[in-house]
């Protein structure tokens, strides 16, 4: 079955269930932080291996201390779907094992 975009209210009732994440542009968004280079791209590398077994990626951002992930799904023009917000919580998942800060 295809993905659908999902509706304002399912967004809503998904971001309660995704502390720091955000709705902004048809697109999920966080920005995680981290007490330096390496524990942050332990976490890309990490997220990675997460999208590659979804087949769902997101656009990460690494910076020094910092890794932004920004996700949609373009098969649906770009708007957010259910695979989204899967994998937005297989990264909240993840996310305290390489110490990343609220």
């Amino acid at each position: 079955m295809a993905p659908r975009p999902l509706t304002s209210q399912e967004i809503d009732a998904a971001l309660a269930e995704l502390p720091g994440w955000e709705f902004t542009e048809d697109r999920l968004r966080r920005t995680y932080s981290f007490a330096g280079h390496f524990p942050a791209a332990a976490m890309v590398l990490h997220v990675a291996r997460i999208q590659e077994e979804m087949n769902h990626h997101a656009d990460l951002l690494l910076g020094y201390d910092s890794v932004g992930v920004s996700v949609n799904t373009h098969s649906v023009g770009g708007k957010v779907t259910e695979l989204d917000v899967r994998l937005a919580r297989r990264i909240e998942e993840i996310a305290p094992s390489h110490g990343a800060r609220p």
